[in-house]
Formats: C-alpha cells, sequence, structure tokens
C-alpha cells in the first residue's frame, strides 16, 4: 500500500510517496502553488491510499486544497513534531557527506538544500510505523 505525504508551507511544500515498506518511490520540494496539479500526477502514477498531511504552516489551505483534487482519498492531518530535525538526519544518510564535510559531525552541519521532501517522507513512515494507515 503505497502513501502521499505533504509537508505544506507558505512558499513551498514537501511532497513523498513512500511503499508499503517504508521505502522512498519519490520525493520532491515543489511550489505550493503547484501542490494540487503534482499531487494528482502522483497519485494518478502511484495510486496512494491515502494522504498524510502535516499540521504545521498553511496545513488547513493545503488540506483543502488537497480535499478538492483528490477527493477519493483519505486526508489525515497528523503532528509533525520534530520532523525537521529527523529530515536532517535523513538527508545526511541518502545524501552522505563529501570531502571536506566527511570531517564534520553532520549534527554539526546544515543540509545545503531544503528537506520538506523528507519531512513528507518522516510522516508517512510515522503513520506507517503506527499502523494508523
Amino acid at each position: 500500500m503505497n502513501i502521499m505525504a505533504v509537508d505544506p508551507g507558505r512558499d513551498k511544500c514537501g511532497l513523498a510517496v513512500i511503499d508499503g515498506q517504508g521505502r522512498i518511490l519519490w520525493r520532491q520540494v515543489i511550489e505550493t502553488g503547484d501542490l494540487e496539479k503534482i499531487a494528482q500526477e502522483r497519485a494518478g502514477e502511484f495510486a496512494p491510499a491515502c494522504v498524510i498531511l502535516g499540521n504545521g504552516t498553511t496545513s488547513k489551505a493545503a488540506g483543502g486544497r488537497l480535499q478538492a483534487a483528490l477527493p477519493d482519498l483519505a486526508l489525515k492531518v497528523v503532528d509533525e513534531y520534530r520532523t525537521t530535525e529527523e529530515a536532517k538526519k535523513l538527508y545526511w544518510q541518502v545524501n552522505p557527506p563529501k570531502g571536506w564535510r566527511k570531517l564534520l559531525p553532520v549534527t554539526m552541519q546544515v543540509p545545503p538544500e531544503p528537506v520538506d521532501d523528507l519531512v513528507a517522507v518522516i510522516l508517512a513512515r510515522r503513520e506507517q510505523e503506527k499502523g494508523t494507515v
């Protein structure tokens, strides 16, 4: 069972799809204005069972937009507590430091790109682990 997850934001959103084992099938940081279009495209491609939405910035507006765009999918709003910190750790697992960055602990480094898509992955995996989706 595939799961789509969204980390909503004012200017950008993280969007991801994971499979039943928690493997990342697709992830991307997108412009908030493109949320419905890209969510519909990914839903058509991956046929998720539901959409997980983080309760952070602009979640109410994003939730309304997603419900309108994907009326057949259940939408579940979940707590985003500490997901950014977890996403930074996951970033370095997915993109191991190279060069001089290998010399510094990753806890002292800031990823060089947004991690909103990885926040979405974490939101989906959390719900999957809870068995609520």
